[in-house]
C-alpha cells in the first residue's frame, strides 16, 4: 500500500495504527503509535474534502508559530489524500465541558475559550493575503449548494447576499470555530484543530460559531466575555453566520 509504505518511510519506524472513534464527516482519523511518538494521520476521499485536507496541510506547514499541531507531511494519491501531523495530548472543549465536576470548572473553561479566540483575533497577519472573505465564502456556498454539498437553500443563499453586515477590519479566524475543535490541556483552551478554513477573515464568523452551543446560557455567555473582548456580536449578525452562512459548510 503505496500510503503505508510512505507513512512508513517518513517517520523511520513501523507504527500500529488504530482508527479513532470520534471521527468528523470530512475524514477518516488514525492515530499512528511508534515505539517513541504517535501521530495523527487524516485522510479525505472525495474532492471538496481532499481539497479541505490541502488547505489544512498548507495552513501547518506555514504557521508553526501558531497553537496548532505540528505539521510532518502530506500525500497525494489518484484517490485519496493524507495529512500526517503530531498527536496532541488533551480533549476538545465540548468533551471537557461534559465531564468538569462543577460550574465554576465550566465557566473558567469557557472564559479561556474566549481568551484563546481573542488572542487569535489579535494575531499578526504575515502568512495570510488580504481579500474579501465574505463573498469568497458565498462563492463556494453557490458552488457547494450546485453540487448537492450544502444543508443550506437557494433562498437562504439569496439573503445572504442580500442581506450581508457592514464590513468590519479582517483578521485572522479559525473559519470552524466550534467546541469541538479547540483542545483543553490542563484546565485551559490551549490548541486549535481542524483549520482547514484558518485565514484572513471575518472574525465575527468565529465568534457566531464560538457560542453557538450556549448562546441562551448566560452564565456561559458572560464568562466567554471575560475572556473574549474586542466585540461583542448582535443577535442580527449571529443569525447572518451561525444560523445562516455555517448552513453552507
Amino acid at each position: 500500500m503505496l500510503m503505508r509504505e510512505s507513512i512508513y518511510r517518513m517517520i523511520d519506524e513501523k507504527a500500529e495504527i488504530v482508527l479513532l472513534e470520534e471521527q468528523g464527516c470530512t475524514s477518516e482519523v488514525r492515530k499512528l503509535v511508534t515505539q517513541n511518538n504517535s501521530y495523527i494521520l487524516k485522510s479525505s476521499f472525495t474532492s471538496k474534502y481532499r481539497e479541505w485536507l490541502k488547505a489544512e496541510a498548507d495552513v501547518l506547514k506555514n504557521n508553526q508559530h501558531l497553537p496548532l499541531p505540528q505539521y510532518f507531511e502530506f500525500i497525494e494519491e489518484e484517490n485519496s489524500s493524507h495529512l500526517l501531523m503530531s498527536f496532541e495530548e488533551g480533549v476538545p472543549l465540548r468533551k471537557a465541558l461534559e465531564i468538569a465536576e462543577s460550574l465554576q470548572e465550566e465557566k473558567d473553561l469557557i472564559k479561556s475559550f474566549g481568551l484563546f479566540l481573542n488572542n487569535l483575533h489579535e494575531e499578526n497577519l504575515v502568512n495570510f493575503k488580504d481579500h474579501n472573505w465574505l463573498q469568497r465564502q458565498l462563492t463556494k456556498a453557490a458552488d457547494y449548494l450546485q453540487n448537492g454539498e450544502a444543508d443550506g437553500t437557494l433562498e437562504l443563499l439569496h439573503h445572504l447576499k442580500e442581506k450581508k453586515p457592514e464590513p468590519v477590519q479582517q483578521t485572522l479566524i479559525h473559519g470552524d470555530c466550534t467546541s469541538d475543535n479547540v483542545m483543553v490541556r490542563e484546565g485551559e483552551v490551549s490548541l486549535f484543530i481542524d483549520v482547514a478554513g484558518m485565514t484572513l477573515g471575518d472574525p465575527r464568523y468565529d465568534e457566531a460559531l464560538a457560542i453557538g452551543r450556549f448562546k441562551d446560557k448566560k452564565e456561559y455567555l458572560e464568562a466567554f466575555y471575560e475572556g473574549y473582548t474586542r466585540y461583542r456580536i448582535t443577535e442580527e449578525e449571529y443569525r447572518y453566520f451561525d444560523e445562516g452562512l455555517y448552513e453552507f459548510f
